[in-house]
């Protein structure tokens, strides 16, 4: 099959006998080893066990059983999902001798009940604490639209091998944007839902209070079904028909280039959006996003810190380090701050349906320079990619980043926020984005000309 057909196609085609579930992982095996050495995503390919599972279905098929309504749908996994004889990485050296997982996680769990089978664990900022996906330990992870820039994070290697068809689905995390910024500088869908509705038990923790797990796919349908399969739930509560959309400003409308600007006016737009609404404390809402990571993050990881500092990542260290030294008052102040942040975002999704804002400033930077210009500056691409995820996160909303269609151009996603719950209303109006041909996930010309 193409390389780029979608989980639902080949569901479709595996469960019609059209072709088999060991057809189709033999492909992606042989796909993965062909494009993972340019790509570097896959940390680990599960060859053996997804040939074995990709035989069960065939059987099960064969013997006129329901396989699952993603039968033979290869998936990978961030290396933060626990996944049943396998050590959880989470990207860091400090784990690699750790025991192997005993069970899948939740997530992973439901998935291949649902017939879908994983072919390996996906590459990622050591601990999930980076928006570039640049790992001491493993390696860097190039973006599929231009191996020479980066692919974003901390689900870079989730989001670069759904880019590249090498898998129609990933799986990643998003804390404070670690879907929604690969999925824009990839050039895909990706799901941050509403925090709380997909479990975390078996996945590697970062910030409890922030930490949401999620699908990257080509399609919103694909994102829709992988949704449905890991929650439980339906999301066949249609959208009204007139949406009443609300374009974010002030603080997403400054510092970004002008393709991130471009983007979400084109979305606000086709859904016939005539309202521009600030959010006054975004920026304060990033900042105290950023201060209860870093105090989190550095306290989780404080005991490691103390016995084995050279063995962790240099950028994760340091960044872990500042975060540890937070003063009691520092982080009360961004406790204040943030629940006032919250406030002011669930307001404003008691007037609008959907809030529209970019999802990255710029499209993919560079690896070589590692740095982005926002208004006229050279910054660190690492540490301000996140600039229009993070304001938003706090609030635990369901966040759909929508890669939006630019021809012969690098992608750039745009962010469609709703309130919480409501991951059903966000799949409808992607939906209506992509029929109208606003929104598109097209494959990489370098990638899609190798079958």
């Amino acid at each position: 099959m193409n390389p780029f057909a979608s989980a639902q196609e080949i569901s479709s085609a595996v469960r019609s006998g059209a072709v088999t579930a060991s057809e189709i992982i033999k492909a992606t095996l042989d796909r993965i080893e062909s494009l993972n050495p340019k790509l570097v995503c896959f940390t680990r390919v599960l060859d053996e066990a997804a040939m074995q599972a990709a035989t069960e279905i065939d059987r099960l098929i064969a013997e006129g059983k329901n396989p699952g309504p993603l039968a033979g749908v290869p998936f990978g996994v961030k290396d933060l999902f626990d996944v049943e004889g396998l050590t959880t990485t989470a990207g860091s050296a400090i784990l690699q001798d750790a025991p192997p997982a005993t069970s899948d996680a939740i997530v992973v769990d439901r998935l291949r009940k649902a017939g879908a089978i994983p072919v390996g664990t996906l590459n990622m900022d050591e601990f999930a604490y980076g928006f570039a996906t640049v790992n001491q330990h493993t390696g860097t992870t190039h973006n599929p639209h231009d191996l020479a820039r980066l692919a974003g994070g901390s689900s870079g290697g989730s989001a670069a091998a759904v880019a590249a068809g090498l898998v129609p689905v990933a799986l990643g995390s998003d804390t404070n944007g670690s879907v929604r910024v690969p999925a824009s500088l990839c050039g895909i869908f990706g799901l941050r839902p509403t925090h709380g509705v997909l479990p975390v038990e078996g996945t590697f923790a970062f910030v409890d209070r922030l930490d949401t797990v999620g699908p990257f796919s080509r399609s919103v349908a694909d994102a829709r079904l992988a949704f449905e399969v890991m929650s439980g739930a339906s999301t066949d509560d249609p959208a009204p028909a007139q949406i009443r959309a609300g374009l974010l400003s002030g603080w997403f409308q400054k510092k970004g280039q002008a393709a991130a600007f471009d983007a979400a006016r084109r979305v606000f737009d086709m859904l016939d959006g005539t309202e521009e609404v600030d959010l006054p404390l975004a920026e304060a809402g990033r900042s105290a996003a950023f201060l209860l990571t870093a105090s989190e993050g550095g306290h989780r990881h404080l005991e490691n810190l103390k016995k084995r500092l050279m063995d962790f990542d240099a950028a994760t260290r340091d960044r872990l380090i500042a975060g540890a030294l937070l003063s009691e008052k520092v982080i009360a102040d961004a406790e204040t701050m943030a629940d006032r942040s919250i406030n002011e975002l669930i307001g404003l999704l008691d007037t609008f349906d959907v809030l529209i804002a970019p999802s990255t400033p710029s499209v993919a930077p560079e690896i070589a320079a590692g740095l982005i210009e926002l208004d006229g500056e050279f910054v660190s691409a690492r540490a301000n990619l996140g600039l229009y995820t993070q304001p938003l996160s706090l609030a635990g909303v369901p966040i759909l980043s929508v890669p939006v269609k630019r021809p012969g151009q690098l992608p750039i996603g745009v962010q469609l926020v709703a309130a919480r719950g409501r991951e059903a209303l966000l799949f409808d109006v992607a939906e209506r984005l992509s029929e109208a041909g606003v929104v598109s996930a097209d494959p990489p010309a370098q990638f899609a000309e190798v079958a």
